[in-house]
């Protein structure tokens, strides 16, 4: 199947080809003609499959067709509502590739920056709006934006929504836009939490899912490493520098923690930046985009910094710390292996987070493999039964010039903090 198949109107076409597309991606090939019968679509697939050109060509299309009705300035007739900054700006600039050759014109808003620029671009008039909730309430609050026109409405990575807390401004925006509208509901995953969610937006709506709910893609080569957690960043250091080349994104649960792993890898001569929600919007674009010319190698960054985050061919995904959401893993290893290229998403594991892996292994239905041959594979982590292995887990020998910690070998202990292994003993001072 081709675009040409999909009762494209020739302006897209001719951008598409242009733009050096041609096969449409699954997601596509089924959404696309759904949406242009004006049905509302609930639709589940992971991240990388094409989605944005899936609801984003046919908004062009449908509003082409139907015309602005000579309203000057141009109305808001359609809604596309995503979580992040970094996925509202992409949205932004393939919109902007594929309406290239219509009339349709598009804004994006989001926090973090001056609202003044983005109220200029919505009173010059656009037809469709690409927004994250906190931004678009406050405007819509100020009386900025009118939404009286809306005629398709399309909420984007709908679970990392519920993720990051914004159900509420959801579930206000539904009772600011019209009752009369065509709605698209776009998910990675779908637990009952979204589907009752979508099941109080659409209306006798198409499902389409391409991949199975949570699956990882084949082309992601998945490996699992055992450490103790202060063992961590020496372990992921020996990693760039011994075994890997390339770039990598690093997953880290927390701000302070994105900043404090990149300052390490710098300070080891591995040029890194962290991006998360205390950045500003223009540090955030530079990081990311220093990172895609690989300028910097290694992009630290939490959960809700990276949704949106579309590098090509990128090589490395680290789980840093093990996600305690088994759909986040889903989310995280799926910046890699995008567009038909392998990539490598690698989890390093702590006692505490053994768990999560277990859970993890529960929902994507396989067994991580597990790499039980390097240097920092200490006895307290390789002797544990949380997860099942195969066989014996080998120690091996020590990195030169580091020495991990040896608890069980007589070295002085560190106090336990709790941590289970431990958890029978009194701690030492």
């Amino acid at each position: 199947m081709t675009f040409d198949n999909l009762n494209l109107i020739a302006p897209i076409l001719d951008a598409l080809k242009e733009a050096g597309y041609s096969t449409p991606t699954p997601i596509q090939s089924q959404a696309i003609p759904e949406v242009l019968q004006q049905r509302d679509l609930l639709a589940c697939a992971q991240t990388g499959t094409g989605k944005t050109a899936a609801f984003s060509l046919p908004i062009i299309q449908l509003l082409q067709e139907r015309g602005d009705k000579n309203q000057k300035p141009k109305k808001i007739r359609a809604l596309i509502l995503t979580p992040t900054r970094e996925l509202a700006i992409q949205i932004a600039e393939q919109i902007d590739i594929y309406g290239k050759n219509t009339q349709i014109r598009q804004t994006v808003i989001f926090g973090g920056v001056g609202q003044s620029p983005q109220v200029a671009a919505i009173r010059k008039g656009v037809d469709v709006l690409i927004a994250t909730p906190g931004r678009l309430l406050d405007l819509h609050g100020q009386g900025l934006i009118d939404l009286k026109h809306l005629e398709i409405f399309v909420l984007d990575e709908a679970d990392r929504m519920l993720d990051m807390g914004f159900i509420h401004d959801v579930r206000r925006l539904l009772k600011i836009i019209p009752t009369e509208r065509q709605s698209l509901f776009f998910s990675a995953t779908m637990p009952d939490s979204i589907i009752d969610l979508a099941n109080s937006i659409l209306t006798d709506p198409v499902n389409v899912s391409v991949t199975p709910v949570s699956s990882t893609t084949e082309l992601i080569d998945q490996q699992l490493y055992f450490t103790d957690a202060e063992e961590k960043k020496h372990l992921l250091l020996h990693l760039l520098q011994n075994e890997l080349q390339g770039r990598a994104l690093v997953f880290t649960r927390t701000k302070y923690g994105a900043d404090k792993l990149a300052k390490f890898l710098n300070q080891s001569g591995i040029k890194a930046e962290a991006i998360h929600g205390n950045k500003s919007q223009q540090a955030r674009q530079l990081a990311l985009s220093q990172f895609k010319a690989s300028k910097i190698r290694i992009l630290v960054a939490t959960d809700i910094a990276a949704r949106g985050i579309d590098v090509e061919e990128l090589e490395y995904v680290f789980n840093f710390e093990v996600p305690n959401v088994p759909e986040t893993y889903v989310h995280r290893i799926g910046r890699s292996g995008r567009a038909g290229v392998k990539g490598t998403a690698i989890t390093l594991c702590d006692e505490t987070e053994r768990p999560f892996v277990a859970d993890i292994q529960k929902l994507i239905k396989m067994e991580i493999p597990l790499v039980d041959n390097h240097p920092f594979i200490t006895t307290r982590a390789a002797n544990r039964e949380a997860i099942s292995l195969k066989g014996p887990v080998v120690v091996v020998n020590k990195v030169k010039g580091h020495q991990p910690n040896k608890d069980n070998q007589g070295q002085k202990k560190k106090k336990n903090y709790g941590r289970p292994w431990n958890k029978n003993k009194k701690s030492e001072k």
